[in-house]
């Protein structure tokens, strides 16, 4: 970020603006960020983009360059993925080769049945990720759950009729999440199976799948 916005010669956002947007698609990013005032018309969010992209090609490159999963991550996913009553999927506002390249780092490929991210929908928080998720694995809205840290998340799952798992560990409040209408909130990654545990047992009350 501070890169693509270095240059243009602008101001780059402050750390926690930067954090906020999390989640989105790259151009939908530096549109909420432009509402700062961080991007004026002179500089187009597609020239952002691009320098963004360029510079953290870059930087996977490096062999400094870590993603590392959150504590209690692949735990959680082994213990769900040998489930049966459970399918996971993935929504994110990462592209296709940059998420898949997560995966195959740290393992976790097979995990997955579908992988729906911002080259396939529009971003967050437009339901289609998670509509196209359902369509991919026959899941009903009822039985679906979106786990989440941000406010887009919840958003884009509720627009989809589904139900919602809010983490406290990420770039959104614990709070901000709740207000969003989070069914569930955790602090750590083995509450997980427990917290859906809690959701399907209970009824659901889900609002219509609409793509807006």
């Amino acid at each position: 970020m501070r890169e693509a916005y270095e240059a243009h010669g602008l101001l780059v956002p402050e750390r926690e603006r930067l954090l906020g947007i999390v989640g989105l698609s790259l151009p939908d990013a530096f549109r909420r960020l432009a509402q700062g005032g961080h991007a004026p018309e002179t500089h187009p969010v597609d020239s952002l983009v691009a320098h963004y992209r360029t510079a953290f090609a870059a930087l996977r490159q490096s062999v400094a360059h870590l993603e590392p999963l959150y504590p209690g991550t692949r735990e959680a996913l082994d213990q769900l993925a040998q489930r049966p009553d459970t399918v996971l999927g993935i929504a994110t506002g990462k592209s296709q080769r940059g998420v898949r390249t997560v995966l195959a780092r740290h393992g976790l490929a097979d995990h997955f049945a579908t992988i729906q991210t911002a080259d396939d929908a529009p971003s967050k928080p437009h339901p289609g990720m998670v509509l196209a998720a359902m369509r991919a694995t026959g899941i009903g809205a009822e039985n679906t759950v979106v786990v989440g840290d941000t406010v887009f998340d919840i958003e884009m799952a509720r627009a989809a009729g589904a139900r919602t798992i809010g983490v406290g560990w990420g770039y959104h409040r614990p709070e901000a999440l709740a207000q969003a209408g989070a069914n569930v909130l955790i602090g750590h990654f083995s509450e997980l199976p427990g917290a859906l545990d809690q959701l399907w047992a209970a009824p659901a009350m889900v609002m219509p799948a609409v793509a807006t």
